[in-house]
């Protein structure tokens, strides 16, 4: 029993599975209007009442989901407000950088500012490269 109802718990974890189980079990229904309605089966009381009990069930159950997933977004957007991306962004560049002093020779007065920005825009570029193989790795 708890196997089934561990296997039950991680397909509803999955919308895609859900979706698809919801789509196939439409189709079912609809497929079951006219075999109901061949077969005679709209004038037996049990039948109505059970797939009237069905409608009451699923239809209480889709609900449910609804306000699982509204939950769910809630949340997400409440966590969003507190930890902005930008901030987390920030947050890894920060600990991924490693700054090391400048050496004497690379930053000389003699060779003026454009040297300098030179300078910047080539540790800039080794920066990228450093942190494109690391988010490749």
């Amino acid at each position: 029993m708890s196997f089934v109802k561990s296997l039950w718990a991680s397909v509803q974890g999955d919308p895609v599975f859900m979706r698809r189980l919801n789509g196939w079990l439409t189709f079912f229904w609809i497929a079951m209007i006219p075999i109901s309605i061949f077969l005679g089966l709209l004038s037996s009381v049990a039948y109505v009442s059970a797939l009237s009990l069905w409608a009451l069930v699923s239809g209480h159950w889709s609900a449910w989901q609804a306000a699982r997933v509204e939950v769910q977004q809630v949340q997400d957007q409440a966590d969003l407000a507190e930890h902005p991306v930008e901030d987390r962004v920030v947050e890894q560049i920060v600990a991924k950088t490693e700054i090391a002093a400048a050496d004497a020779r690379e930053v000389d007065s003699a060779t003026g500012s454009g040297a300098t920005l030179d300078i910047i825009l080539q540790r800039l570029d080794e920066l990228e490269r450093s942190l494109r193989m690391r988010s490749n790795a």
